[in-house]
């Protein structure tokens, strides 16, 4: 039985006892066995965390950029050095299969990569003559403090990959209100970053109940929010921190749909559905949860899907040969199984049925095997709403007109996907589907960090979407400065336009 563990908020740089009295179980959803006890921090260690972050930004946001990227430099080479650990820790605490694990811990460093450039991207622009005499600069400076709200199911890539590099990067300082059920890698990298040498109190690292996180939304020095979670929640955050007067991006939920038209390749289509449906045991904003096949087609591809997915060896998170784990808890897996059961109601045909999935040695652990549900007509909700686990729902139309309709009457759109060998179709779909971020023949189209995560509708909130360029100017604000100097005759001027220097 794993030992378990009374976890600690890190605050100005240290880990400090909790004065709550109220703790929510963290488990290992391989074995079902509590592995930690997480503190739902009081309001005044919120406050304390704020206060630290915004104590150590003066000092930090006049710290040279170049000067600030050498700590990630340092931060890398430590992600690089302590990979299998932190690779166990989320395939621990997460449920992750050991190579999707390694995966969410390579996105972390590959933001932590993104933001080494921040000499670069940080940069503004100028002007000699913008008007006659007249210079203009343009530059980019840190905020204050920012807030993460961190969700569950990406324990590494999202707090400290999505969220915290270039923040600091910019010369902000950050507090995570980190996961409850997951927060031990968040954590421990906040142990690497202080080995890296980051000053106290630029990252601080929170666990609470939204009771509390909600001082974060409209705390006057908080100056940003950054969240990833449901759209209700997000929805919520929005409107309370813009109206607090706050700059916010809202990652939310998703119902990811993919078009397989009838000249795609059937083996190698459900190849890469099967890893994009089932993969982190589908709870990922950016899963391919539905697909939309042509009549031509779909027998046989929903065969193809259901025999390569009974394939998969379902297991404990960091047994290597698994390739599907378990999902987060128990009242997870429960709605999902609620979710299953509907469609089910609803009129679907159950082609693969994964709920009496039992793993020899870990009964109790929180298994659901690969579920296909076809037949799914357009409203019903197991077709349109996310579910968040290893369930596909399969629709039919005739056209590749119906198909994009029928897609793009979804509320969300994170992402879209297409499947075919025709150029015109996919360069038609490509222009005219809602999703944020389009795969032609790729099942999860999320962009390497160089881009930005960029969902629409009602996946998100903001103007400014997470990594890329929008990233530098999600953490940064501009400044603009018009410079005008006088020689000898113009010093003797006593009359000054209106439109001084600007026409």
């Amino acid at each position: 039985m794993a030992k378990v563990k009374k976890l600690k908020p890190f605050i100005n740089g240290r880990f400090v006892e909790s004065a709550t009295e109220k703790y929510t179980n963290a488990y290992d959803p391989s074995t079902g066995e509590v592995i930690a006890k997480v503190p739902c921090c009081t309001k005044d260690e919120v406050l304390a965390a704020v206060e630290s972050a915004k104590e150590a930004y003066p000092a930090w946001s006049a710290t040279p950029v170049q000067k600030r990227v050498q700590i990630l430099y340092k931060m890398r080479e430590l992600i690089v050095e302590h990979m299998d650990e932190l690779t166990y820790l989320v395939a621990l605490e997460n449920g992750k299969n050991w190579a999707e694990a390694q995966g969410d811990v390579l996105k972390a460093k590959e933001g932590t990569e993104q933001a080494i450039s921040a000499p670069s991207l940080m940069m503004g622009e100028s002007l000699m003559d913008a008007s006659k005499g007249y210079d203009t600069v343009l530059y980019r400076e840190p905020l204050g403090v920012f807030a993460g709200i961190v969700p569950f199911n990406f324990p590494s890539m999202i707090p400290m990959g999505w969220m915290t590099p270039i923040c600091i990067a910019c010369g902000n300082t950050i507090v995570l209100k980190a996961a409850t059920f997951t927060p031990q890698s968040a954590l421990r990298f906040a142990e690497l970053y202080q080995e890296a040498g980051l000053p106290d109190g630029v990252i601080n690292i929170v666990t609470c109940s939204r009771n509390e996180s909600e001082i974060l939304l409209t705390h006057p020095d908080i100056k940003g929010i950054t969240f990833v979670g449901s759209t209700s929640v997000g929805l919520h955050i929005y409107s309370t921190a813009a109206a607090a007067g706050k700059r916010v991006q809202a990652l939310c939920e998703a119902k990811n749909h993919a078009l397989v038209l009838n000249d795609a390749p059937v083996k190698r289509v459900a190849a890469g559905i099967i890893n994009s449906a089932f993969g982190c045991a589908g709870e990922r904003c950016m899963a391919l949860p539905v697909v939309v096949a042509q009549d031509g087609i779909a027998d046989e591809l929903a065969a193809e899907i259901v025999e390569q997915a009974k394939l998969l060896r379902i297991g404990p998170a960091y047994e290597k040969t698994t390739k599907l784990g378990p999902v987060i808890n128990a009242a997870h897996k429960q709605s999902v199984l609620n979710w299953i059961q509907k469609g089910i109601d609803e009129g679907a045909t159950v082609a693969l049925d994964g709920r009496n999935v039992v793993v020899p040695g870990y009964e109790n652990g929180f298994y659901l095997g690969p579920t296909v549900l076809d037949h799914v007509r357009p409203g019903m909700a197991v077709g349109d709403q996310e579910i968040f686990g290893p369930v596909l729902c399969m629709k039919r139309v005739k056209t590749f007109e119906e198909g994009l309709a029928l897609m793009n009457k979804n509320p969300f759109a994170n992402g879209s996907v297409i499947f075919t060998q025709n150029g015109h179709y996919a360069r038609e779909f490509v222009r005219h589907t809602d999703g944020g971020m389009v795969g032609v023949n790729v099942g999860i189209p999320v962009p390497i960090g160089m881009f930005p995560f960029s969902g629409h509708k009602h996946s998100f909130f903001g103007d400014l979407h997470c990594l890329g360029k929008d990233a530098y100017r999600f953490f940064t604000e501009t400044k603009v400065v018009t410079t005008r100097w006088f020689d000898e005759e113009e010093s003797k001027v006593t009359s000054v336009s209106t439109w001084d220097g600007t026409i």
